[in-house]
């Protein structure tokens, strides 16, 4: 389980990447790098990390489901995901 402090970390960046989507999008169509640059630092993309919804854990993340490969086996072994099941041959 991830700490609620880098869950949160990751909220407030998501937040900043939106607010200032459109004014990156902009600056970055009048090629006016500067104006980039004195934007916040975590108001660019790059700088999120996927991370399992129900965990918050930052590795083993599976983008399909949003789910950590951990959570997402307990889930398929439970037939809580629809659509998936557990192989056996």
């Amino acid at each position: 389980m991830a700490k609620e402090s880098m869950k949160a970390r990751e909220v407030k960046r998501q937040k900043m990447v939106d607010k200032y989507a459109a004014k990156r999008a902009a600056l970055k169509a009048e090629g006016d790098y500067i104006g980039l640059q004195k934007l916040p630092k975590n108001a660019s993309p790059v700088r999120l990390h996927n991370r399992c919804k129900l965990s918050g854990r930052p590795k083993g993340y599976m983008r399909l489901f949003g789910l950590s490969r951990i959570n997402f086996r307990e889930m398929a072994g439970q037939g809580l995901i629809p659509g998936i099941k557990k192989a056996s041959w």
